[in-house]
């Protein structure tokens, strides 16, 4: 590998003659951004130090390392839609309690499985966006609970060899946008695609909310737990839509505080009005000052006993927690209501309270602390202060996505070492660079094939930036061990999540098109079990999708052995001092050897 200088294809692009086009590790910003400083000496703390404080120890998880290509089937309950963290039937068994939602949160076992997820009978390649978010393969995802609960509801139909979506959900049986545009007719501020960008979508269903606001420019977060409404979030990703599992249980949701411009609630079951309004705080700690929780739910429209009863008490707590009520209309064609609060920019009312209920938070309660971090009920202050993050509304779409955040100071130093602004904007120029110089043209990946996209170690959200003009979404993960830039993905119009790579990813196998992993590989292998890495990225990813890696020279040579032993196809591999760059295809195959997972056996 050391001695390889030209690059290697399987499959060559469509062209030869644009090859002087190509470069397949362009230089420029690269050598700058490979030297990081130690995230303890630059300004970004990292998500595992913010939330230290927060919660009694997170004791790490390290699996044995194990470098043998002996490649099993995982035999478990859950089959082929397998979630490690997810599926720990053993430890959800030793729950003491389920009433706050324990038994759908994370349980990670201790040495994540080496083995690999089967594939359900008859898969086959994924219907491509935008014809996805309409049907999508039965034999991909062969569940009918939630056709049969919702089907009057236009959630998912059975139709042939198809599931399909007809575009509604509970609370808009005729059609999303119209949904959509409805919440913007009763409060025009909103602004879809312009102030409002980021959504974090509570209780999603199949998502069909967030698959048509990509209409409106709008990219949403949108989750749901693993519960009896059976592959609403596999559902949601077959169909192309960003989805994650989780649940509102005992702890924080794995984001920073004040990053979305909007949260949305269609008939999600939660309640909120109870405890306290634990749950809402929740909520609260997520949104952006000024920014919108748009609620559409019974208790809105209907006068039954119960329902008045919530609106009388969600109506006492929003108070409480000085949002305010902007508007309550019925939509005559769904013949729903939706209630629109908006979040104060100001502590004004905070500090006018009669009483300190619920209470505001200690000055010393970090709410950027998001990593397995107990709930809490109490509300942080807004941030006042030019240079302070949340004190300002980001600029619009998509002005905001170029721009470096007016609270990055060119008094902190960046990830790579220069002062911050400049180091995003190196960030930024070094990815567009690579983007058009090498992916698009270098790789011989068909894009229009691609949609659900996943930056495994995104930094500032530069690889994502560089795709926007795709038809595809970007998952961008930043590690919790290292520097905290996730505020800053989300400052941009972009999206991502905190995770440890130690640890399983709380998705559905065969969710992501291609996985973008940038010196990641040689992270994990100094913390835990690389193996282990390797088969999640193996479940993760969907047959034929692609994994693209940059790393060192001798990472490039291990993962591409290791990923031959899965007889995954190596479509590129190229080396140029001490740096490697490998793009390679999963295959269909699934090996005939089968390893029972004992945790995840019912």
């Amino acid at each position: 590998m050391k001695n390889k200088k030209s690059l290697k294809r399987v499959r060559k692009g469509k062209d030869d003659s644009s090859s002087t086009q190509v470069e397949i590790l362009p230089s420029g910003a690269q050598s700058e951004l490979l030297s990081e400083t130690s995230a303890q000496n630059g300004s970004f703390s990292t998500q595992a130090t913010e939330s230290m404080n927060e919660k009694e120890g997170h004791k790490e998880k390290k699996g044995e390392k194990d470098y043998g290509y002996n490649w099993k089937l995982c035999n478990v309950t859950a089959g082929p839609d397998y979630i490690p963290c997810l599926d720990n039937l053993q430890a959800i068994k030793g729950l003491r309690t389920t009433k706050h939602y324990e038994h759908r949160e994370r349980h990670c076992p201790e040495n994540p499985p080496t083995c690999l997820v089967p594939l359900p009978e008859g898969y086959q390649r994924p219907i491509e966006w935008p014809t996805s978010r309409e049907k999508i393969w039965y034999h991909n995802v062969p569940h009918t609970k939630l056709a049969e609960l919702k089907g009057h509801q236009n959630w998912v139909k059975v139709t042939g060899e198809f599931l399909t979506f007809p575009g509604g959900g509970t609370q808009f049986k005729h059609g999303a946008l119209h949904y959509i545009d409805f919440i913007q007719e009763i409060v025009p501020d909103i602004a879809w695609g312009k102030r409002s960008r980021v959504i974090l979508d509570v209780g999603c269903g199949v998502a069909s909310f967030g698959g048509f606001l990509f209409d409106r420019d709008v990219l949403t977060m949108s989750f749901a737990p693993k519960d009896e409404h059976e592959a609403q979030v596999q559902f949601a990703l077959e169909r192309g839509i960003p989805a994650l599992s989780a649940v509102m249980g005992t702890q924080r949701l794995p984001f920073p505080a004040r990053v979305f411009d909007i949260v949305h609630c269609a008939r999600c079951r939660v309640p909120w009005h109870i405890e306290g309004g634990k749950l809402l705080l929740e909520l609260n700690r997520l949104l952006r000052p000024g920014g919108y929780f748009v609620w559409s739910a019974t208790p809105i429209y209907q006068k039954l006993p119960e329902d008045v009863g919530i609106w009388e008490a969600m109506t006492k707590l929003t108070k409480a927690m000085c949002w305010e009520l902007i508007a309550v209309n019925k939509d005559k064609v769904n013949k729903v209501g939706v209630a629109v609060y908006q979040k104060p920019m100001s502590n004004e009312c905070y500090e006018g309270r009669p009483q300190n209920d619920p209470p505001l938070c200690n000055e010393s309660d970090d709410p950027n602390a998001a990593w397995k971090v107990p709930l809490q009920t109490c509300m942080h202050k807004v941030p006042i202060g030019a240079e302070v993050r949340g004190s300002q509304w980001p600029e619009e779409w998509p002005s905001r996505v170029e721009k470096p955040p007016y609270w990055l100071l060119t008094s902190q130093t960046g990830v790579y070492g220069k002062p911050a602004p400049e180091d995003f904007t190196a960030d930024f120029e070094h990815w567009k660079r690579v983007v058009n110089k090498s992916y698009m043209n270098g790789l011989g990946i068909n894009w229009s094939t691609v949609r659900n996209v996943m930056d495994m170690r995104a930094i500032y959200g530069g690889f994502a930036a560089a795709l926007r003009e795709m038809n595809t979404w970007v998952m961008n993960v930043v590690s919790v061990d290292s520097p905290d830039t996730l505020p800053i993905i989300y400052e941009r119009g972009l999206f991502g999540i905190y995770h440890d790579w130690c640890e399983s990813f709380s998705t559905y196998p065969r969710s992501y098109d291609l996985l973008h992993a940038d010196h990641l590989f040689s992270k994990i292998k100094k913390k835990c079990n690389m193996m282990a890495l390797i088969a999640e990225v193996d479940r993760i990813l969907r047959p034929e999708g692609k994994l693209i890696v940059r790393d060192t020279v001798e990472i490039i040579d291990e993962v591409e052995n290791i990923l031959r032993s899965m007889n995954w196809e190596v479509r590129l591999t190229y080396s140029k001092d001490k740096e490697g760059l490998l793009c390679v295809q999963k295959s269909m195959w699934r090996p005939v050897e089968v390893e029972t997972i004992t945790y995840a056996i019912a």
